[in-house]
């Protein structure tokens, strides 16, 4: 996986506004959304990558988002299949740790 290709990823994801949808889960979700946007933004300003700490971060992330977007409409479930997919990258970019 190259910083390229997480950066197209990234743009893309960022030029989707926050999906409307009612769930007792927004908030999660919202704070899901903002982690793993924070380890793209570290991951892509940061030449050494990902840190142990991070990596086990958005590996939680992406647990946490499989147990709550299951029940969200299809439009909603796109976004959050986009963020998953940005999670997914920066977990298979072996972060040399």
């Amino acid at each position: 996986m190259t910083r390229n290709v997480i950066a197209a990823a990234w743009e893309q994801h960022r030029g989707n506004a926050w999906p409307q949808f009612s769930s007792p889960n927004q908030g999660q979700l919202m704070t899901l959304d903002t982690v793993i946007s924070g380890c793209v933004v570290f991951y892509l300003d940061s030449p050494e990558g990902l840190d142990h700490q991070r990596i086990a971060i958005v590996k939680d992330c992406l647990g946490d988002l499989d147990d709550l977007t299951g029940e969200l409409d299809p439009d909603s479930q796109s976004y959050f299949l986009r963020l998953r997919q940005l999670g997914e990258m920066l977990l298979a970019t072996g972060s040399h740790f």
